[in-house]
This record gives structure tokens, sequence and C-alpha cells, in this order.
């Protein structure tokens, strides 16, 4: 059992506003222009929170990356970025109606399992992730009616968008834990 004094102290380096992760000129995700259309405010919601798992993983080392939640939970920061780059892989099975594309790490919980305080597999991750995120993107882009039906079940590409979205929403929030675990470092 983790002692309070134990615990990182809270923090951000936000200066404006205290809850915040960084300040408002500082924030990639802040957009002066608002998206026009279904399509666009999709992606930008879906922009804005891998932005959001790439800010709070910034600023750590392998081993704080690794770093499990509590037990039994194998949950770390580097097991939601490989859980994210099998994900979108996973994505692009539902787009074709070819053969499914491989699994990028193996058995059912291995990007969990894998996530290893190692740097070589801290950046083969961050790749992975980028590659995977890119040619979903591109299959995607493909379809451009939200409304279309794609691959063996139908889904609707407005669907699927929705989902990729539900996805890293849920997980950005697991990070938000994750990071105050390590460091103490909160905000938005």
């Amino acid at each position: 059992m983790q002692r309070m004094s134990d615990r990182p102290a809270r923090w951000t380096q936000a200066t404006v506003y205290p809850d915040m992760w960084a300040d408002p000129d500082d924030d990639l995700r802040n957009n002066e222009d608002s998206p026009e259309g279904e399509p666009a405010t999709l992606l930008d919601f879906l922009t804005n929170y891998r932005i959001t798992l790439r800010m709070k993983c910034e600023g750590l080392d392998a081993e704080q990356l690794a770093r499990r939640s509590v037990p039994p939970s194998t949950m770390s920061l580097l097991g939601l970025i490989r859980h994210l780059a099998e994900v979108e892989r996973d994505w692009r099975n539902w787009i074709s109606d070819g053969e499914p594309l491989s699994k990028l790490h193996g058995a059912k919980d291995a990007d969990f399992q894998g996530a290893v305080a190692e740097q070589a597999v801290v950046d083969a991750a961050y790749a992975d992730l980028e590659r995977e995120q890119a040619a979903t993107d591109a299959a995607l882009a493909e379809h451009p009616d939200l409304s279309e039906r794609v691959g063996k079940d139908g889904i609707a590409v407005r669907e699927l968008m929705v989902h990729r979205i539900d996805e890293y929403a849920r997980h950005c929030g697991h990070a938000d834990l994750l990071r105050e675990c390590i460091d103490g470092r909160v905000g938005q």
C-alpha cells in the first residue's frame, strides 16, 4: 500500500490556469479556427486526443512509461501507446474486405504485457503508433462519405470515426491517472 508520503506532489506546468496541463499559448490542441463540417470536426477531436496522449507521456523515461498502475493491472503509458497502435491496425481490418492484418504484438494483451522499460521498446512503440495512425487515416480518407458502409460488417465510416475518438478519449483518461501516479503532473 502506498503511503501518503510516497505519493508525488501534484503539479502542472501551467501558470495561467493552475488546473491545466500547459498554458493556452503552449497547448498544441488550441486552435483558433473551428473546423467546418462533420468530417473536419471528427478529425479535429481525434487529433486533439492523439496530442493529449503524447502530452501525457512527454518528459518520461522508459522506466516511467512502462510503470504499471496497480496490481493486477498491466496498464502503463507505454502499454497504452502499444495498445493504440494495435487498435489503429485493427480498425483497418474493419474497413477492408480482404484478409485481416496480423497483430503487431501477437497474443491477446501482449501490447500491455510487452511494455517493458527498454528504450528500444519505447522507440518502436512510438514508431508503430505513428505508422498505424497514418495508415488508418489514409484508408479512411478513401471514404469521405461518413454514411458509407465499409468492410465485411458494413460499418458506417461515421461510426468508425466516433469509435476511434471514444477509444482515445477513454485511454487519455487512463493516461491522466497513470501520469499523476508517476510524477504528480495533472491537468486537462
